[in-house]
């Protein structure tokens, strides 16, 4: 993760907050943050980033090294520098659980706060929220797709800088990906390591089976070996006829990865070669610009591959790279807020939403309601902040990924697919409406 900095943020926050403290803007509010609409690819989100949000809420401050250059802009008076020196988060936060399924202008994260407080954090609570989420949400559909076969994250390498590599690793973790290649994913949150070799270390010996050889020497326990290098299906006779060999010098080939050409037509014929070379136990795992729809079509023809390796178009989310959403202001010094742009008009007010499952535990629907209005079902937003204080220890990473797997069972069998569905039914309370009506009448 980069170093947290109060300055990671847009100007206008510094600018609206010095306005607000020359009015002396200091009330309660509370803002949403949501997504308006689902990508298009998309029949649900899950929500994501909110350890790395809470994260940063706690450490929140302006550092004397910030204040100074701030001073050096010519932008801000002297006593407004001198108050962000120290300002901290003091709010709360009321949150859907991590690994949450949800839906379009839903609120997944609520934060109630001293006006200033509440404002200052949008641009990077929108930057850690939204990333995640796009991610975990793309990832999940990988996992429809794989029906239960191992799935590696090898996006680091395309992903648009450092941090995303690192939190694509932890969202498509948690959304039921087996494991990452990025060795710093693995020791920032505890995810398994997966790996094999590239082309440039075989290209570097003087034979392919030499390069086979050493690298198996090198790890004995753990050999996947690429064999695309020059011909697929020659290295794959390469290794039936050394199989033996290695065998007898204690070294297991553990299983071997295609990257590239017909991946389907590549893997059939080399499980055969593997198979009559008593290399039965041997895995196949492929990789190769792979998304959902890739992994899908592979599967349809039986493709016999155990694994995939997806890495651009999980890290960029390639078909969906951003969400429309935002943090909006719903309530100030206790009166209900909202934006009435067409096409970006908001409902007004704190809000819960309410889910209502069958007696199987399937979802059928929610309702977004005002808080504090009995509302049916199961409320999803829980306080996880007070005070500006985490009211529990961080969620382990294990227990959210769980709760994936378990709510990807309970989905309406239409949405668990990769293919577009009709939108899953969010319904308005009667408070919540009523409150919007009189607002809109009101001309508010």
């Amino acid at each position: 993760m980069i170093r947290e900095a109060a300055l990671l943020t847009d100007l206008y926050q510094l600018t609206m907050l010095q306005a607000y403290h020359r009015e002396d803007m200091h009330a309660e509010a509370s803002f949403e943050f949501f997504v308006r609409t689902l990508p298009t690819t998309r029949n649900f989100l899950i929500a994501a980033g909110l350890e790395q949000l809470l994260d940063f809420l706690e450490g929140f401050q302006f550092s004397a090294e910030e204040c100074e250059w701030l001073r050096t802009t010519g932008l801000f008076a002297g006593d407004f520098i001198d108050y962000l020196g120290h300002l901290r988060f003091t709010g709360a936060v009321h949150a859907m659980p991590e690994g949450t399924f949800c839906f379009p202008n839903e609120p997944i994260v609520r934060v109630t706060a001293p006006l200033p407080e509440a404002q200052i954090i949008e641009t990077r609570l929108i930057n850690l929220l939204q990333y995640q989420t796009m991610i975990a949400s793309k990832a999940v559909r990988a996992v429809l797709a794989a029906d239960g076969r191992t799935l590696v994250d090898f996006g680091l390498r395309r992903a648009h800088g450092a941090e995303a590599g690192l939190l694509a690793a932890r969202a498509s973790y948690l959304a039921g990906f087996s494991g990452t290649s990025n060795v710093l994913a693995g020791k920032c949150y505890g995810i398994p390591l997966f790996g094999t070799m590239a082309h440039s270390y075989v290209m570097a010996h003087d034979t392919e089976i030499e390069a086979f050889i050493r690298f198996a020497e090198a790890l004995p326990e753990q050999t996947v070996l690429l064999i695309d290098t020059y011909d697929t299906l020659e290295a794959a006779k390469l290794l039936a006829q050394q199989a033996q060999s290695f065998a007898s010098r204690g070294l297991r080939i553990r299983g071997v990865r295609l990257d590239s050409g017909d991946l389907a037509a590549l893997s059939v014929s080399t499980r055969e070669i593997l198979d009559r070379g008593g290399l039965k136990g041997s895995e196949i795992f492929a990789s190769g610009d792979l998304d959902e729809y890739a992994i899908r079509r592979l599967l349809a023809v039986d493709a016999p591959i155990d694994g995939f390796g997806v890495g651009t178009q999980l890290a960029t989310s390639a078909d969906a790279p951003a969400l429309n959403c935002a943090y909006k202001l719903e309530e100030y010094a206790g009166c209900p807020r909202r934006k009435r742009s067409p096409g970006r008009a908001t409902l007004p007010g704190r809000k819960q939403v309410f889910r209502t499952c069958d007696g199987q535990g399937v979802m059928l629907h929610d309702v977004l309601e005002l808080c504090g209005a009995e509302g049916p079902g199961e409320p999803l937003l829980c306080e996880v902040m007070r005070g500006g204080r985490r009211l529990e220890a961080p969620e382990p990473l294990a227990a959210v990924r769980a709760r994936v797997a378990e709510q990807r069972e309970r989905l309406p069998r239409a949405l668990a697919s990769i293919d577009t569905a009709g939108a899953f039914p969010v319904r308005i309370g009667p408070a919540l409406s009523d409150l919007a009506q009189a607002m809109e009448q009101s001309g508010r």
